[in-house]
């Protein structure tokens, strides 16, 4: 397929002079629907395969989520346990991100291959394998990553509102933390959106903090900076030498519990003990861990808005001026039009419908990126990295996702070992092994890990 080239990041220039097109694209092998890092990872290795593939993203330019994040928002761990091998990246927040995403661009040439502004409405099964439509367009391949990302439906709780004087955000909509100075600031939610807010909450001034949650997810207190409190090398060192899945888990909870003793912060761990299998494991945020006695904490619901009031499902009212609803984000497939996608409300449930976690069993020729690898505990690039490099290996006619589904993570070097079994192109018989145990035994912990 010959392609018109596009200025850097812009629409295809077919595109440009004819907005209203409505051409069908037959022909290509592989579709890949979204731009953020996991597409663009896709996109390359899928060259690297020699495959006629084309990407299609909504938005004006390419980055996902990471394009529409404030500047405040990070990553969760080191900068150099997500960049691989010399692209540039800065630092953990949210500029450098996304200029790390389109260094992939620019590095592997991808430009020519990426129609923006092209939002996909529909994506249904045809002879050819799919036919996918856009508001300009029909695309039809054989086969077609949804790389439209585990986090890309804000959740806001549906409550009531009466004569509401509050100002409320969504974690993914506070562009200016200086809105939090001196105001009385109540944070909702039990996961890293909710830590990352209580952090913001003293680092900007918030008069008082309180905050509401029906459960927390666990965490690993720290007091060193957030990008510190997990060190993902050290799982790997563990999974590389077959330590014990028991074994691990003994370890990892003996220390966690040690940490929220020695915190302070027993009232708000989790029930029951975390299991790597089920649970991602958050660093600990040092600003909420140190200012944690002056929060104030209430478990329960939020029930109505009134005034400047939060009415609670347990009949409390609470006076505050800013509400921040730290609920995290649910996934949205719908243009795929599988009913039971729809249906699953979390990313472990649509992962318990993939092969090998990733290789959809509901539709044919379907790979979904997300929820094999978002929420788990490793590197999102270099998991999208070697599961890319698997997917192209798969349709060029090996099959290497053929592991029934099942509602357990495959967390980092577990990715590479759920793998290596039955993509031999990639993970020579032995060879492999050899390779990542030096990786995990001996790779310099300042350097990023190589491109796979």
């Amino acid at each position: 397929m010959r392609r018109s080239p596009p200025t850097l990041f812009g629409m295809p220039a077919h595109l440009q002079e004819h907005p209203m097109i409505q051409s069908t694209n037959e022909g290509l092998d592989l579709v890949i629907v979204g731009g953020g890092i996991g597409g663009i990872i896709c996109l390359k290795y899928a060259r690297d395969a020699g495959l006629n593939a084309l990407l299609l993203e909504r938005g004006a330019r390419i980055g996902g989520l990471w394009r529409d994040l404030p500047s405040w928002q990070d990553i969760q761990f080191r900068k150099e346990d997500w960049t691989l091998g010399n692209l540039p990246l800065a630092g953990e927040d949210q500029p450098s991100i996304l200029s790390n995403i389109e260094a992939w661009v620019e590095r592997f040439e991808l430009s020519p291959y990426i129609c923006l502004n092209e939002s996909v409405t529909s994506a249904r099964p045809c002879e050819q394998g799919w036919r996918l439509t856009t508001d300009k367009a029909t695309h039809e391949a054989k086969w077609l990553i949804a790389a439209t990302g585990g986090h890309n439906r804000p959740i806001v709780p549906q409550v009531r509102r009466v004569d509401s004087l509050i100002t409320e955000y969504h974690s993914s909509a506070l562009r200016d933390p200086e809105e939090l100075r001196d105001k009385r600031v109540t944070v909702v939610g039990g996961g890293a959106s909710a830590y990352d807010l209580l952090d913001l909450c003293f680092a900007h001034g918030a008069r008082s903090v309180v905050w509401i949650f029906r459960s927390t997810k666990w965490m690993r207190p720290t007091r060193r900076g957030k990008h510190l409190g997990i060190d993902m090398r050290v799982l790997a060192r563990y999974q590389m030498l077959c330590l014990p899945a028991s074994m691990v888990h003994r370890l990892s909870n003996k220390d966690l519990k040690a940490r929220y003793a020695k915190a302070g912060i027993n009232e708000i761990m989790p029930e029951g003990d975390f299991d790597i299998r089920r649970d991602q494991l958050i660093p600990g945020r040092p600003g909420m861990l140190m200012n944690f006695a002056s929060i104030e904490r209430h478990q329960g619901e939020v029930r109505t808005l009134r005034g400047r009031t939060i009415e609670m499902s347990n009949g409390e009212g609470l006076e505050t001026d800013l509400l921040l609803w730290g609920t995290g984000y649910g996934v949205d497939l719908g243009f795929l039009g599988l009913e039971a996608l729809n249906k699953a409300r979390n990313l472990n449930e649509i992962g318990s419908r993939c092969y090998s976690g990733f290789l959809s069993a509901d539709a044919p020729n379907l790979f979904l990126l997300a929820p094999g690898v978002l929420d788990t505990n490793t590197s999102t690039p270099w998991a999208y990295a070697h599961v890319a490099k698997s997917i192209m290996s798969h349709i060029g006619g090996r099959p290497v996702f053929v592991k029934p589904p099942c509602e357990a993570f495959t967390n980092h070097f577990d990715l590479i070992k759920l793998l290596a079994p039955k993509d031999r192109e990639n993970y020579p018989l032995g060879i492999w092994y050899l390779k990542y145990l030096w990786l995990a035994l001996c790779h310099p912990w300042k350097r990023p890990m190589p491109i796979p």
